[in-house]
């Protein structure tokens, strides 16, 4: 039987997880499907429950696992505590704990929002992208790093941007062969014009493509030009692999063409056989927690995830993405995409939960 992890976390998170606890639930007595399930704190729940974002329990517990469920993590509450305590350090700690060195994060538009997303119909209609993003190094674990100052009392903060060879192998390897299993096209993204970090990370994607990947395309793409390429012609793209910086930047903006940040899911995966992290790409959205407003889909489609990349019951997370799309197409919408869908029906986020149950 398999292990699920799940870590509920902050702000709306409790309330979405619980929301894809249901539809797991339900398929558990409709699907046939037999995982176990435990539960943890990380990020600000755990650090008002044991005074740090992690602990070495919860960090060991995950491991132990075949996937872990994540809601959010952060909020207001905690915007005090010392840097390195952040509720944030918890999720950027867990992903280095598991070796989480690959986040996949889909942005693909549902016909029943092509309304919905900030660009023309004709742009998004049919839009399918991939971003796997480096997770675990780069400027976000660089060393050194930390703020100092100087001698005329001003503060100088330092960041440092680093990949290996090996680093940037491993995650364009997972790019790659994720193409193979879709329309065959990887664009890379760096800076190679002004970074060095750039240069070898080109080197490496390029030496791995003619190594062991020259059946599949391969173009290169300077970051800022990637930007304006994903609201001038999105469609272009297929799979994009780029580093943790760039990455966490172009996926967000890759999300907000399909109508809104509260439907898109990710995965983050290390080696094979190892346990991954399914989580919503938006944040912990402290404003609107405890209203019953949010929207579940990002997490009931992280879930289809898990179910299709852990614990092999692909059927089940088609199943879920085919009820999210029903539900979708009969009108019903959260407050996020409610406003750009006209004669749409306005549901709470246990309503449109309870939509999809009935839809698989």
């Amino acid at each position: 039987m398999k292990s699920v992890f799940v870590l509920p976390g902050d702000g709306i998170g409790p309330e979405t997880v619980g929301q894809a606890l249901r539809v797991l639930e339900h398929l558990q007595k409709v699907g046939g499907l037999e995982i176990r399930l435990s539960e943890g704190l990380v990020g600000g729940a755990s650090i008002d429950q044991h005074g740090v974002p992690l602990t070495e329990e919860t960090a060991a517990q995950a491991l132990a696992s075949d996937a872990v469920l994540l809601g959010a993590v952060g909020g207001p509450k905690w915007s005090d505590v010392a840097y390195h305590l952040r509720p944030e350090q918890g999720l950027l700690d867990l992903r280095k704990a598991m070796g989480l060195f690959a986040n996949l994060r889909p942005a693909t538009c549902f016909p029943a929002l092509v309304d919905a997303s900030s660009l023309k119909p004709e742009l998004v209609e049919g839009l399918d992208i991939m971003v796997v993003r480096e997770l675990i190094g780069g400027v976000y674990f660089g060393e050194p790093r930390g703020i100092e100052t100087l001698a005329d009392g001003q503060k100088r903060g330092v960041n440092t941007q680093a990949y290996s060879t090996h680093e940037v192998r491993r995650v364009a390897r997972v790019a790659f062969e994720l193409a193979r299993q879709r329309d065959g096209r990887v664009c890379s993204v760096e800076k190679s014009n002004v970074m060095e970090s750039g240069i070898v990370w080109r080197e490496a994607v390029t030496a791995l493509h003619a190594e062991e990947f020259s059946d599949v395309g391969l173009s290169h793409m300077y970051a800022d030009n990637c930007a304006m390429q994903l609201v001038r012609e999105p469609k272009q793209f297929d799979v994009i692999v780029t580093d943790n910086l760039f990455g966490d930047i172009l996926s967000d903006a890759a999300a907000m063409l399909t109508g809104s940040l509260g439907m898109l899911p990710s995965a983050s995966l290390g080696t094979s056989g190892a346990p991954g992290l399914y989580e919503p790409i938006h944040g912990s959205a402290p404003d609107i927690a405890g209203q019953n407003i949010a929207n579940p889909c990002a997490t009931i489609l992280s879930v289809a995830m898990a179910l299709r990349w852990q614990l092999g019951r692909a059927d089940l997370a088609e199943c879920i993405e085919t009820a999210v799309n029903g539900v979708l197409g009969d009108g019903l919408r959260t407050r996020d995409i409610l406003r750009a869908t006209s004669g749409a029906q306005a549901v709470s986020t246990s309503e449109f939960t309870d939509a999809i149950i009935r839809k698989l």
